[in-house]
């Protein structure tokens, strides 16, 4: 599953050696809206350098996937960007997380016209 995110870049970390054949490298971007988010990504292996070609201060669009894992009892979620990008003007308004995964389709969804007349009825209040 594939996302996207725009935002500015607050922090970018230096790339670390975790073992001899496997690097990372973190970086925290803050998400606006009502409540602004800190949003920190990892990059691995050759990916890291994709980090190189932007400032702290910029705004910047990040692509990445979900990857979660279970170690000793304990599960950890990494948002492992792939692929960065200037960010293009917002038009809308509005800047947030979005799936490039289409939304189900309309008729997926329960109409009004599916429930029993006397659906309204049942109110547990």
């Amino acid at each position: 599953m594939s996302f996207e995110v725009a935002g500015k870049l607050i922090k970018k970390y230096d790339t670390e050696n975790k073992t001899g054949s496997f690097q990372a490298r973190e970086f925290v971007i803050e998400v606006d809206g009502q409540y602004p988010q800190f949003v920190k990504f990892q990059l691995v292996q050759d990916r890291c350098s994709l980090l190189d070609a932007y400032e702290e201060g910029e705004t910047i669009k990040v692509h990445f996937d979900l990857r979660g894992r279970e170690w000793q009892g304990k599960y950890f979620t990494n948002l492992n960007a792939w692929r960065l990008e200037k960010a293009e003007a917002d038009t809308s308004g509005t800047s947030g997380a979005t799936t490039t995964t289409p939304p189900p389709a309309a008729e997926s969804f329960p109409s009004a016209a599916d429930e029993p007349a006397n659906a309204g009825d049942d109110l547990p209040f």
